[in-house]
């Protein structure tokens, strides 16, 4: 899946947890400051484990729906199954991928890709992994109403061509797809433990079907979710440290009680304002990593903010800086594009230098200026300001509050009205399913993260034909941009491409970004190893997790 929404409704249990740990607007350091996003110290990951531990208990935000990724992919089910199933490749620490199920993989041409798999690979069961097993997966995760069939829209054939080897064939050159398959669509299953399942497949009192350094222990719903290290782990030199992980959900301030108590030992954060509280607890580390998630507000339909002058005036007159203060306990850091740096996982400086570029010369302001306000009212000036208010959504966090109003107090200043109409945390998430349910909102604030380190995966959603393009934004030169840029397999030609096609996005605020956040990750001061980038959700996390020497 190229990309994603990071924001579920345990957001807003999130948001209350503020409020809770006596948190309102900005938190503060000990010394009364907020805390500066780009003055963090970003690891890839925390210091290596000297020795095994028994039980760890870990907090996830909310219970999975399912641990069948191909039905239900969400942030949960993810951090969990990182730890139990394998991909043909594996993101690392540092957002690169690497060979794992597949030992190689050949490019014989432009439009075929030849995987060389592994051939002492065992499920959890014992069975030998197989190309069969490999090609019934990836066939598994290119069925239209799976969450990975996206990935396979360029996917010609799959087909065995060897004991150990499998070629897929394109209609188009791919240039992601090798990334893809170090996501959940290279996930690898035994397909006879998940036929035997039928539709039971990944739900409680199911086994996996995977072949990682943990199995899938109990699922006690409603209570727990227990992986257990796998006593036959066939990849001897990775074996887990753990003995179990426990995972349980946290409601409200328990997030912050439990950990700061030692009841958890710690959590990956998708809230800022939980890390910010924990930072000052004894008995508690909070690493800081790479991450590839951005807040932008989107702009919907033919409505309010349809003319492109009015959403570049709208930007020169954020105040980015107060809202990564106020809104997430300055754990953020203004941003000039809808992607973080942790998608820069190739050509990073010249990723870097287009970013610094865009900060200067583009609708973009850290905080407003005089100028830059007399700049935004002479683009509204000459668009026209919109009969009706522009209206702009939020469901109720502290983050999305502090967005909209933000929204409105720069409108005000530039002669536009908004209306701020707040809906149900199940209503946002509908508005990334069902357009209908967008009908009557002009701007719609989000955190976007891609499961890749390439933006060419972001930037597919301005395009056309794209499904989140919920502007209807159309120029050609854009598109043939992305989609030269998405077959283009040379690093250096594709990143040229993909910068050409970000200052277009940028230059009519196709998106309006707003701020970066990184990967928080807490974690009891007793333990170490754990990477603190967002690669949690695709590597065994969990198996390099021990004490300290």
């Amino acid at each position: 899946m190229r990309t994603k929404l990071c924001t579920t409704a345990a957001g807003l249990a999130a948001g209350a947890l503020l409020l809770a740990t006596g948190c309102s607007g900005a938190d503060t350091d000990s010394s009364g400051s907020a805390l500066d996003a780009s003055k963090l110290k970003l690891v890839d990951t925390t210091a290596k484990a000297s020795g095994p531990v028994g039980t760890v208990n870990w907090l996830l935000d909310q219970e999975p729906g399912l641990l069948d990724l191909d039905r239900e992919g969400d942030t949960s089910g993810r951090t969990v199954m990182a730890n139990v199933c394998e991909r043909l490749f594996q993101v690392q620490p540092d957002l690169t991928t690497e060979p794992l199920l597949a030992k190689s993989a050949d490019h014989p041409n432009d439009t075929t890709l030849v995987l060389n798999l592994r051939d002492d690979v065992t499920f959890h069961d014992g069975t030998k992994m197989t190309a069969d097993d490999v090609v019934w997966s990836l066939k598994r995760h290119a069925e239209p109403d799976m969450q990975e069939a996206d990935e396979y829209e360029d996917v010609d054939r799959i087909t065995k061509t060897g004991t150990y080897q499998v070629t897929v064939t394109f209609k188009k050159p791919s240039a992601l797809f090798e990334q893809a398959l170090a996501g959940d669509a290279g996930i690898i299953l035994e397909r006879k433990a998940v036929e035997s399942q039928g539709d039971d497949f990944g739900t409680p009192g199911r086994t996996d079907a995977c072949s990682g350094p943990f199995t899938l222990k109990s699922w006690d719903s409603g209570s727990a979710v227990t992986i257990e290290r796998f006593a036959d782990y066939w990849n001897a030199d990775r074996k887990a440290l753990p003995q179990r992980v426990v995972f349980r959900w946290a409601e409200g301030s328990a997030m912050v009680n439990s950990v700061s108590t030692g009841a958890a030992d710690g959590a990956y954060l998708t809230a800022t304002g939980p890390a910010a509280a924990l930072a000052k607890k004894d008995g508690v580390g909070v690493h800081y990593g790479p991450s590839t998630t951005a807040w932008s507000l989107i702009p919907n339909g033919d409505g309010a903010l349809k003319d492109a002058r009015l959403r570049q005036a709208l930007s020169l007159a954020m105040d980015r800086t107060g809202i990564a203060k106020s809104g997430f306990s300055g754990l953020a850091e203004p941003w000039a594009t809808p992607v973080g740096p942790g998608a820069w996982g190739y050509e990073k400086a010249a990723f870097e230098k287009a970013q610094k570029q865009l900060e200067s010369s583009t609708a973009y302001t850290v905080s407003p200026s005089d100028d830059d306000i007399a700049k935004a009212k002479k683009l509204v000036e000459e668009a026209g300001a919109p009969s009706t208010p522009i209206v702009v959504s939020s469901n109720g966090t502290q983050n999305q509050t502090v967005i909209a109003s933000a929204v409105r107090s720069a409108a005000q200043r530039i002669g536009l009205k908004v209306t701020v109409k707040t809906v149900p945390a199940s209503r946002y998430d509908e508005f990334f399913a069902d357009p209908a349910s967008r009908d009557g909102f002009d701007l719609i604030p989000a955190d976007w993260y891609i499961s890749k380190a390439d933006p060419a995966g972001f930037y597919d959603n301005g395009m056309s034909a794209s499904p989140n393009n919920w502007l209807g934004y159309e120029n050609k030169e854009y598109d043939a941009l992305v989609t030269k840029a998405l077959g283009t397999i040379a690093d250096a030609e594709r990143a040229d491409l993909v910068i050409q096609a970000q200052r277009k996005f940028a230059e009519d605020q196709v998106w309006i970004p707003l701020v970066q956040v990184p990967s928080v990750l807490v974690l009891a001061k007793k333990y170490t190893g754990a990477p603190a980038s967002m690669v949690s959700l695709y590597y065994p996390w969990a198996a390099d997790l021990g004490t300290k020497g």
